[in-house]
């Protein structure tokens, strides 16, 4: 199925981010530069998705081997790679916790609550039509698990704890590759209903929208990150090179599509900001990633 090679494409090359200690370094200085945060909270698909996927009714799951061969006792925990998620070295680098733990496991601790959890889920993304089909949690679901989340905590320490916890956490979102690789280009779906510049439309609505939510919720610290170069996803250069391996090549009209959209989102967040209100950060993982891979 397209969906398992895109996933699983999609392992390679944020494995190859992680990789790249430096850069995950200036993220969480550059974190700081906005405040001393205690907690992180993760919410996409299955670039940081801690493990909730093994939690709920989907095939999309990561908790057998070889997932996990490089995690501490060599445990597949759900994550999409190896080893660790980018938002646990994140979270390390910061001196938060060394791993973001998913929030859908049972056996969570108050403290583990505290210092923030992952609501991510893999195969998600904006748009809820791969999430339906697939079984998996959108980001829309994914904020109503975050209200969930607040209400226990209100609950376990008070409301005004709470609302300090959440305004000194640095909310973390990695989501959209999905929206484009698999619903619009890999289903025959919305590229019905859609044509492309409509659908980046609709997929920034929807990101808006989100944002807007964790805000409502009491955010004040969001860092997000752009499209990778979606052209170099290994089930992206299969489906379209129509070569062999020694001639295979990036998909060019894809990664075009990513630069775009990554130009637009800039822009959008950057309308968000006010000078007393929240903080939303995009960072660009595409520069870094195109770099690896040409």
């Amino acid at each position: 199925m397209i969906e398992d090679m895109t996933i699983e494409g999609r392992l390679y090359i944020f494995q190859a981010f992680t990789s790249s200690s430096t850069l995950l370094r200036v993220v969480a200085q550059d974190l700081f530069k906005f405040g001393q945060y205690f907690a992180v909270l993760v919410f996409g698909d299955s670039t940081v998705d801690s493990g909730n996927n093994n939690y709920i009714g989907t095939p999309f799951k990561a908790n057998f081997p070889p997932y996990g061969i490089d995690f501490v006792n060599h445990v597949p925990t759900g994550r999409f790679t190896n080893g660790r998620l980018v938002t646990d070295f994140v979270a390390s680098y910061t001196g938060i916790k060394d791993h973001v733990p998913p929030y859908l496991d049972p056996t969570l601790s108050l403290e583990d609550m505290m210092t923030g959890v992952c609501f991510a889920s893999a195969g998600s993304g904006y748009d809820a039509l791969k999430a339906q089909i697939s079984s998996v949690s959108p980001v829309q679901k994914q904020l109503e698990y975050f209200k969930e989340y607040k209400t226990k905590l209100e609950n376990s320490i008070g409301e005004e704890r709470t609302k300090s916890l959440i305004s000194n956490a640095a909310f973390l979102i990695s989501a959209g590759t999905n929206d484009f690789v698999i619903n619009y280009y890999g289903a025959p779906y919305r590229c019905l209903k859609y044509d492309i510049a409509s659908y980046q439309q609709f997929i920034m609505q929807h990101q808006i929208q989100f944002i807007q939510g964790l805000i409502d919720e009491g955010a004040r610290l969001i860092a997000l990150v752009g499209l990778p170069p979606m052209g170099c996803l290994p089930v992206v250069i299969t489906l379209t090179s129509g070569a062999t391996f020694p001639r295979r090549a990036c998909y060019e009209s894809l990664s075009s599509l990513a630069i775009e959209y990554n130009q637009k989102l800039q822009y959008e967040m950057k309308a968000m900001q006010t000078d007393d209100g929240p903080m939303v950060v995009c960072f660009d993982i595409y520069q870094p990633l195109i770099n690896i891979f040409v």
